[in-house]
């Protein structure tokens, strides 16, 4: 029997904060006989530049000791949510007493990873922990991380060495910047530190003679949708990164011939969407694939629900379909969402059934979306629209009843408490009998939270995609209508109209009736629109600057 636990680590498998049995009996086998403390770079900021070595010690943790802030992306992406958590400041200032401390807690709980940023070596305390661990008596690693001054190359498009330039200098920001500087002016340097240490250091360059003219280039979380890029001289320099960074940002600085190849080499906040914030209305579970896709094209995703999902008022129908189905009462059983998929699934799983129960059942699916998590389930589809992923595309590729292939023509329709006149009534035409049953309710979700609701109405989204007529509504009546300024990509017709009807001026329509496409044409719409500026002489902004932008000329 499959247990509630079983079944939701099924239909949501291993994601980050998930773990397999595999993942658990690994985690089991691998804890050490003694106490441990791992020393643990978590790189510069992207979850996805995490080491290999590191996650799985992630997934091993029975502690994680991080710096607030710092490090949320990489305890949201691999810490399990049951692991528990200390920030690294309730351990104290001095690095010998984080160290004792962390020996101390490595001894209550066995394995103790403590997260420190970039490399974890260079310009960090790891070390200094580290001996203290070794004083109390407690084993320890230092599992290196991505180093800031690469990531910033890379993800800047900033070569560090050249033909020209053969070494490197790493710099801690500060008034003595000038002295490790001008001994070396024909090598390449790396200054790190906060706004006010990096501020510090261009002064006494300048007072140490260096030309004013000198290019720089500083920037801050890297390899981020939020990092922040500045071209500046050594004379521009400090206000334009008082203009444009944070007091508590932590910034780097480059020095060198490579800076003039930039131009050619900047990939990353080129991408067409970087820096874009765009709003996912859907749930949980189906607004991570999304956000994750677009973060591949440089923007942001806000997961906001606007539906909640709960069981059908009057169950009995549904009792009655699952026997059926068990039975072999039906020759087709059509899955119109994912979410169809999840309830039946449960039904299932309450009576001590499983994927075998389908056995025997030919199985549509609306669109790729809803087959992806059948196959998740063990189940590959029959029958997926060719063409457009709807109710409209599903019945275009169904099939006549046959009674010389099948006797049983009964179909079983699970659905939410909206209704599918389209495909029922075309099933009827085409000879089948259809049991369109009610296997769980929508209802809308609770508002967003006040900040969330705000920056809606504010427009600091840039962008917000609709999937369904549903959505539009129930967003509109949650959180109030997206600001003018903000882009609004609609899955289909359908929801474009709706859109509309709520006042809302829809600027993309999916060529296609799924998310992929969506994403795509959202991407068209952002990089037309760049092009457009280019073509006018204007700086390409996005649409919440656009929006700062026109009000700042009022």
């Amino acid at each position: 029997m499959v247990d509630d636990e079983q079944l939701r680590a099924a239909v949501n498998p291993s994601g980050p904060r998930g773990e397999t049995a595999a993942g658990a009996l690994r985690r089991t086998q691998l804890v050490p006989q003694r106490p441990m403390v791992y020393f643990l770079g978590a790189g510069p900021g992207d979850p996805g530049l995490m080491t290999y070595r590191g996650s799985e010690l992630l997934e091993r943790a029975s502690l994680v000791v991080s710096d607030t802030r710092v490090h949320d992306d990489i305890l949201e992406a691999y810490v399990r949510a049951s692991v528990p958590r200390i920030d690294s400041a309730e351990l104290g200032q001095a690095a010998s007493t984080r160290g004792r401390k962390l020996a101390e807690l490595a001894r209550e709980h066995g394995v103790v990873v403590r997260l420190v940023p970039h490399d974890g070596v260079l310009f960090s305390t790891t070390t200094d922990e580290a001996a203290a661990c070794r004083r109390h008596d407690v084993d320890f690693e230092i599992v290196p991380g991505v180093g800031q001054s690469s990531s910033m190359s890379a993800y800047t498009g900033t070569p560090v060495t050249t033909n020209r330039v053969r070494s490197v200098r790493f710099i801690e920001a500060g008034p003595q910047t000038h002295v490790d500087v001008s001994k070396h002016r024909n090598t390449g340097h790396v200054i790190s530190g906060s706004v006010e240490e990096i501020v510090t250091a261009l002064e006494s360059l300048l007072a140490d003679g260096w030309d004013g003219d000198t290019p720089v280039l500083m920037a801050n979380e890297v390899s981020t949708v939020h990092q922040v890029t500045i071209e500046a001289t050594m004379a521009t320099a400090v206000g334009k990164l008082l203009a444009e960074a944070s007091p508590g940002d932590h910034v780097m600085m480059l020095m060198g011939q490579g800076i003039e190849k930039r131009a050619d080499l900047s990939w990353f906040e080129s991408k067409p969407l970087f820096g874009w914030r765009v709003l996912i209305p859907r749930t949980r579970e189906q607004g991570a694939s999304t956000a994750d896709l677009l973060t591949e094209y440089g923007a942001e995703g806000t997961i906001v629900p606007t539906i909640a999902i709960q069981p059908p008022r009057t169950p009995n129908q549904m009792e009655k379909a699952i026997k059926a189905l068990v039975t072999g009462d039906y020759q087709w059983v059509g899955f119109t969402s994912v979410n169809a998929v999840r309830a039946v699934r449960m039904w299932l799983s309450d009576l001590g059934l499983d994927a075998r129960s389908l056995a025997g059942v030919k199985v549509a699916a609306v669109g790729g979306p809803t087959a992806e998590v059948l196959q998740d389930w063990g189940v590959n589809p029959d029958l997926v629209p060719s063409g457009e992923w709807s109710a409209r595309g599903l019945l275009a590729d169904w099939p006549d009843f046959d009674d010389s292939l099948d006797p049983i023509n009964r179909v079983l329709l699970p659905r939410a408490d909206i209704a599918t006149e389209v495909l029922v009534s075309g099933l009827l035409e085409r000879g089948w009998e259809v049991d369109d049953v009610t296997a769980y309710r929508t209802v809308r979700a609770a508002p967003p939270p006040a900040p969330i609701r705000e920056s809606i109405k504010r427009g600091d989204f840039d962008a917000v995609l609709f999937t369904s007529s549903s959505t539009v509504r129930n967003l509109v009546g949650i959180a109030g209508k997206p600001h003018p300024t903000t882009v609004v990509a609609c899955i289909g017709p359908a929801t474009a109209q709706t859109a509309e009807s709520l006042g809302l001026t829809v600027d993309v329509v999916a060529d296609e009736a799924h998310m992929g496409s969506l994403v795509s044409g959202l991407v068209e719409f952002a990089r037309a629109r760049r092009d457009e500026d280019l073509a006018e002489g204007r700086t390409p902004l996005r649409p919440s600057q656009r929006r700062r932008t026109a009000r700042k000329k009022k």
